[in-house]
């Protein structure tokens, strides 16, 4: 039987070539976006300023734990990128996407007051 992790992804990147209809559409939604709306969700929460350079998704993943990490990163990069495909009827370029992973099934909880 394999074991399952759950995995904490934040996958940061950069908007580049970005038409106008797509600027537009972003800065019409930008209050949806900021950052007082980041959760990990599996389908991915988008964030990101009326500046239009950066953003970044968070992610929760579920995988084998034999798969690791990378694996993870490479689920939430995949889930971004058709995320991004899609945004702004498909005018919102992106450049490279960098990944951070939390695996939850092994992080260590220091508890104060013990």
């Amino acid at each position: 039987m394999t074991t399952q992790h759950t995995y904490r992804v934040i996958v940061r990147g950069t908007f580049q070539d970005l038409t106008d209809e797509a600027r537009a559409g972003l800065l019409e939604e930008v209050e949806d976006h900021g950052l007082s709306r980041m959760r990990f969700t599996p389908e991915g929460s988008l964030t990101y300023d009326r500046v239009l350079k950066h953003f970044s998704f968070r992610f929760t993943v579920v995988s084998d734990a034999a798969d690791g990490e990378e694996m993870a990163a490479a689920l939430a990069e995949d889930r971004a990128e058709t995320a991004l495909k899609a945004l702004a009827g498909g005018g919102a370029g992106f450049g490279e996407l960098r990944s951070s992973v939390t695996d939850l099934d092994t992080m260590k909880i220091n508890r104060k007051g013990r």
